[in-house]
């Protein structure tokens, strides 16, 4: 029996991510490039990869006990094979058998006869049980909040307190779920190089996002097809990233000469965003970049925008002993990333609690580094793709501690007028924090400082 090429596409992507830390949102179009499938191949490919990465913790637990012994005890090529099957079975349309002995002969392939007999056995004792009542089997017993909303939805325990934390209200278990739901993929059309109405009534759908005024989504197909995607001046952007690189720009009016930085720009979105709008307003851009490899990402986006926008390879936190000064800095600081788990299907199992300090030691740095670049009265905003209170609001709280010449601006009422319409659950104090299952949008945070 052959192995349908979505089947052997999504299980290169699973290796991947598990021998080389591979990140499946680069590696997957990389192998689906090469691979040529069918367009149903591809979509399923993407499913089966997705979605099985998304949910891993959980797969790995039902696994556990159907094979009755732990996920650790299995031979990671075939557990990577039983987390693909698991989710044919549990999450998909795919008949029972297809998804079996598709799954045993994909064992067959990677490991030979020897392990057949006991993937067999797993699947099928998987298949005896629908979703739910998998998760009747994984809560029973299990008493802590946070692990039973851990395992019943695919986020590790210490994740869900951490959004639970964030949160403002009681609908944890409705970001939980939009978590696990793929998102339609954001498109923004670069100010004066592409306009969003020549993007709609075409094909592929592509429909306006509600918030971004430059934004819309494409629910299905290949951006590659929309037009302008190609050129580089309609970008593949999340329409929170949208809004919180926006607010820095129209924030207050933009005056010819003001000079512009991007401290940490790979890979080069929010950069060429802000070039475009550079260019329109008589503002000049530099953008750093620390990773060559990403400096060059960077040059690439920034290559659709017409005129000089330089890029500088060095670590961001040389501007704190440096005597350049900006009217405008947006600081897009490394972070954990747990707002974009919609995106990054195996984020949330890379990242560990410990992970957090010095994460926010080095936001601290480069907020530093940030503030020491701003001129006398220009504008900090302070981003991170994380809705982590350790990430947000108590580095941004610190940094005011730190620097009397430091104001925070009420960040929500410059993304409301951005939008045209309010954002109910966005506002964190002076800063703004957006959603997904609020706002359409990766969990974005932002705050905007002024230097005095």
């Amino acid at each position: 029996m052959s192995v349908s090429p979505a089947r052997r596409i999504a299980l290169e992507v699973l290796t991947g991510v598990r021998e080389r830390d591979a990140y499946a949102n680069l590696l997957l179009p990389a192998v689906l490039q090469r691979a040529r499938p069918s367009a149903a191949d591809a979509a399923f490919a993407t499913e089966l990869a997705y979605g099985t990465l998304r949910l891993l913790g959980r797969y790995d637990a039902i696994v556990a006990a159907a094979a009755r012994r732990p996920a650790a005890r299995i031979d990671p090529p075939v557990l990577d094979v039983l987390r693909l099957g698991a989710h044919q079975l549990l999450a998909t349309r795919t008949p029972a058998h297809a998804a079996v002995h598709q799954s045993v002969e994909q064992v067959r392939q990677a490991v030979g006869a020897r392990a057949t007999g006991f993937a067999n056995a797993v699947l099928r004792r998987i298949g005896e049980r629908d979703d739910a009542a998998w998760t009747d089997v994984l809560l029973d017993g299990v008493e802590d909040p946070a692990e039973r909303r851990g395992l019943a939805t695919g986020h590790p325990a210490w994740v869900v307190r951490e959004l639970q934390r964030a949160l403002d209200g009681d609908d944890l278990d409705e970001l939980l779920r939009v978590d696990d739901v793929a998102p339609p993929v954001g498109l923004a059309a670069l100010p004066g190089l592409a306009e969003r109405e020549g993007l709609l009534d075409r094909e592929p759908r592509v429909d306006p996002h509600p918030l971004s005024p430059i934004g819309a989504v494409l629910d299905a197909g290949d951006p590659r097809a929309v037009p302008g995607v190609a050129e580089g001046v309609v970008r593949v952007q999340d329409p929170g990233s949208q809004l919180v690189a926006l607010a820095l720009i129209r924030a207050r009016p933009v005056v010819a000469g003001e000079r512009w930085l991007d401290l940490c720009a790979g890979p080069g979105g929010k950069a060429a965003l802000l070039a475009a709008e550079a260019r329109l307003g008589g503002a000049s851009l530099v953008a750093n970049e620390q990773a060559p490899t990403r400096a060059l990402l960077v040059e690439q986006a920034l290559a659709a925008v017409p005129g000089r926008h330089p890029v500088e390879t060095g670590d961001g936190r040389r501007f704190v002993r440096g005597d350049r000064r900006f009217d405008r800095v947006l600081l897009d600081a490394p972070c954990s990333g747990l707002g974009a788990l919609r995106r990054r299907p195996e984020a949330r199992w890379r990242k560990r609690p410990d992970d957090l300090p010095p994460l926010t030691a080095l936001q601290g740095v480069l907020l530093d580094a940030a503030v020491a670049a701003t001129a006398p009265g220009g504008l900090v905003a302070y981003v991170t793709c994380s809705p982590v209170a350790a990430e947000t609001t108590e580095v941004v709280s610190a940094a005011l501690a730190r620097h009397d010449r430091l104001r925070a601006l009420p960040t929500t009422e410059v993304l409301e007028r951005l939008a045209g319409v309010p954002l109910p659950g966005a506002r964190r104090g002076t800063a703004a924090q957006l959603w997904p299952h609020r706002h359409a949008t990766d969990a974005m945070f932002v705050q905007l400082l002024e230097a005095r």
